[in-house]
């Protein structure tokens, strides 16, 4: 069994989803925690759980590996997050060909699972100018209950409001739900690589 079918298995029944929670989510979550990840994986999202940087460098690189990627199909338009994260150096903002892309997030939205993210991961770029493969790093601060708080916190935390807010919900190529904030967006093949506050 493959790493990617191993972590990343979708529930099929009733049955099945009380393994894939006990398999997937940290004993103890906080409920907030247990409705994001639980509606991403019904978006057809791939999660992965980190405690601590070590475990996402790892992950990180077992998602190119699996997908056999190089250094030169990763886009990554934000440089601080390979700082962040303690990525591989080679990464680099001009990769004209690349394969898939990976960012950071404004928030997690937990009501329906959804990411938002604005001008500072996009810039003013539309979502399917990107790669369909899309990596996002976030920790688990940026979880809020609906995308009303994610956007009040934008507000509050920013002394120029970042412009192009847009979620990405869309995480199978099957699923074709969209509300005012996707309208426009293609689905994207999704990894959520997230790190658990208060872990170093």
């Amino acid at each position: 069994m493959n790493f990617l079918s191993k972590f990343f298995k979708k529930p099929t029944s009733s049955g099945d989803k009380k393994n894939h929670e006990s398999k997937f989510l940290p004993k103890k979550k906080a409920v907030i925690e247990e409705r994001f990840i639980l509606k991403f994986i019904e978006n057809g999202g791939k999660f992965l759980y980190c405690e601590n940087l070590y475990e996402v460098q790892e992950n990180f690189n077992l998602i190119l590996e699996e997908n056999k990627w190089s250094d030169d199909d990763i886009l990554v338009t934000n440089l601080e997050i390979k700082k962040l994260y303690s990525l591989n150096n080679k990464l680099s903002p001009k990769s004209k060909h690349a394969k898939c892309f990976v960012t950071d997030c404004e928030n997690l939205i937990a009501n329906d699972g959804s990411i938002l993210i604005s001008s500072n991961q996009i810039h003013e770029k539309k979502l399917n100018q990107f790669p369909q493969n899309v990596i996002v790093l976030s920790d688990t601060r940026k979880l809020k209950n609906t995308i009303s708080e994610g956007l009040a916190e934008i507000k509050s935390n920013s002394e120029n409001i970042p412009t192009n807010i847009t979620t990405i919900k869309n995480f199978d190529v099957i699923k074709k739900d969209i509300d005012f904030l996707s309208y426009g967006t293609s689905s994207k093949n999704l990894y959520l690589i997230l790190l658990e506050k208060g872990f170093k």
